[in-house]
């Protein structure tokens, strides 16, 4: 559990005058609404991709893999950088989810649901790379162990191309079990909010049963470290396995043992730089700056000037190793990297990935906005390059000066890459549309320590009881058994005062008071705070609102939108009918 005390030096992590139903609403807005323009523009542009990465895959499949820009000597290049680049992206979700919840960092609650959702759709590009190059893609079953159609015909587990397999589908495996675990209590609130049968139906199937309990929650959280701690050591696996294709060859500029931890920060690199492209579009398309701050953008920021500071030592590193090897041809490797026909890649991967992080020193730069956008998108391009200069500058130019060639991609090549980003897209722009871009449950157990609020109340002097909102201050007394009890309200009138405007008072002499745990949602306690705030009859909870219902989750402080998800008015008025 969250604490319910932070340093007041701390920024606060949620903006805004927000209490628990404000959270509910915000988060499930972009699910229950319409989409708005943004996100159709985004949508078409992104399906327009795809479309034509289509096109591309099914004229490659057809007419057959010359159509790309390979040849004999360049054997590998645009698919595998590709691949090696999707790969690297999708880190950044199992590193937020996992490593930051074992480390109790209260920063990764806006973020880590954007950032798992980007690793599963992320891996799932880099696997159609190996499977279309295949050439026979419904022949991609013989990759994996199993008696086939011509006898004991088994893969080769000596080949480091074979552990990709098993590294990537593990990683891929549970990150989606992680993903959907920690999406339970957000589906149950989305079932809960659902107004159509239908919509109620599907969430509740989704959710498994999820009902909030205490029993619910001590088996949501051991399941998560337990996921936490199977998923932190895939970190450094999937990525490092990825590095052996290149590390267990003997090819000059690949065989080193730099490779895996320099695949490993790059790999941290590029995935946060993307989680942060993605924030910044989805904080402005579903309305959620008030949950995506500046201050979470700094913070990213803050990893990727890190990230990005050890992959220009590994740069550095594997330059000084070349030099000090004596070995001629690995010297030539990384001199044509630099000098040779491939320079302007290199140049734009060194200016991408160790010059355009260092500005974020600064901290006006890195708490800009705009800034922290045009410089995601700019690592990400750097590291795209920086695969490309591995792969292709290490193979055009090999022992053979009469075998020396260059490497050109072709239509096809760049469409079926476009083809790829437009997919990625278009699966997490639905995702955003079907499931919580947060985890709102997640969010809500750190508004009493780290939201506006109620930081704003401590450094006043005020008790954590006391709530600013719209200008007014109220104070109530809270206590286990008995809840809000309403005192002075210096500026105005007090919640209390609107609620009973609207619903009416009860009058003790002419009326009797009604059984209101007739009304599901409704315990003896919840009877007891309504009856101390003037509330006794189904007359009065049938008037109410949304407005009543968020004056009473003011007022109260517990469960907040249950009256709401349980429609209390309704019930109240068949019961009014009832006794009729």
């Amino acid at each position: 559990m969250a604490s319910h005390y932070e340093a007041p030096i701390r920024k606060p992590l949620v903006l805004g005058d927000k209490g628990y139903h404000d959270v509910s609403v915000d988060i499930a807005a972009p699910v229950e609404g319409r989409a708005n323009k943004h996100w159709w523009i985004v949508f078409s542009i992104s399906l327009a991709a795809l479309l034509w990465g289509i096109g591309a895959i099914v004229y490659t499949i057809s007419t057959g893999i010359g159509t790309w820009g390979l040849n004999k000597t360049v054997n590998w290049a645009w698919d595998i950088t590709n691949f090696v680049w999707w790969v690297g992206i999708g880190h950044a979700g199992t590193l937020i989810s996992a490593v930051l919840l074992l480390f109790r960092q209260k920063w990764r609650m806006a973020i880590n649901r954007s950032a798992e959702a980007m690793t599963i759709f992320s891996v799932i590009q880099a696997g159609l790379f190996p499977i279309i190059h295949m050439g026979r893609p419904w022949l991609a079953y013989w990759v994996v162990p199993i008696p086939n159609q011509f006898g004991s015909l088994w893969v080769n587990f000596n080949s480091p191309l074979l552990w990709d397999v098993f590294a990537i589908s593990t990683y891929l495996s549970v990150s989606l079990v992680f993903w959907w675990t920690g999406l339970l209590p957000d589906f149950g609130m989305i079932r809960d909010r659902a107004v159509k049968p239908f919509q109620k139906k599907i969430y509740g199937l989704v959710s498994f049963g999820w009902t909030g309990r205490a029993k619910d929650w001590q088996r949501f959280e051991e399941v998560s470290l337990v996921l936490a701690g199977l998923a932190t050591p895939l970190v450094l696996s999937v990525h490092t396995i990825v590095s052996f294709d290149f590390a267990t060859s003997v090819i000059p500029g690949w065989h080193t043992t730099i490779f895996p931890p320099y695949f490993v920060a790059g790999a941290i690199f590029s995935g946060f730089a993307m989680v942060q492209t993605l924030l910044i579009i989805m904080r402005k398309v579903c309305n959620l700056e008030a949950y995506i701050t500046v201050q979470h953008i700094e913070l990213m920021n803050i990893v990727i000037m890190i990230t990005g500071s050890i992959v220009g030592c590994a740069y550095i590193t594997e330059l000084f190793i070349a030099w000090y090897s004596g070995v001629e041809y690995e010297q030539y490797a990384f001199l044509n990297r630099a000098t040779g026909p491939y320079w302007w890649a290199y140049l734009l991967m060194m200016s991408c990935n160790v010059v355009s992080p260092q500005i974020m020193w600064f901290k006006k730069i890195r708490t800009s906005i705009m800034v922290s956008f045009i410089i995601s998108i700019v690592v990400n391009v750097g590291m795209w390059f920086e695969r490309f200069v591995i792969i292709v500058t290490s193979l055009h130019r090999d022992y053979l000066p009469s075998s020396w060639t260059m490497f050109s991609p072709t239509f096809v090549d760049i469409g079926i890459f476009i083809g790829t980003i437009g997919f990625f897209f278009v699966l997490f722009l639905l995702y955003a549309r079907t499931f919580p871009v947060i985890a709102q449950a997640e969010v809500k157990s750190i508004l009493k320590s780290s939201g506006e609020r109620y930081k704003s109340l401590r450094a006043a002097g005020k008790p954590m009881y006391a709530i600013r909102k719209d200008g007014v201050v109220r104070e109530t007394f809270i206590d286990d058994e008995e809840t809000a009890v309403e005192a002075e309200a210096p500026s105005g009138a007090t919640p209390a005062f609107n609620l009973l405007n609207t619903l009416g008072s009860f009058d003790a002499s002419s009326q009797t008071p009604d059984k209101l745990q007739k009304v599901k949602g409704i315990g003896p306690l919840m009877e007891k705070t309504l009856n101390k705030l003037g509330i006794f009859s189904f007359l009065q909870i049938s008037k109410m609102t949304d407005k009543e219902y968020n004056l009473l989750d003011e007022l109260t402080g517990s469960f907040p939108g249950r009256a709401q998800r349980d429609d209390w008015a309704g019930q109240a008025r068949m019961l009014l009918n009832t006794d009729k």
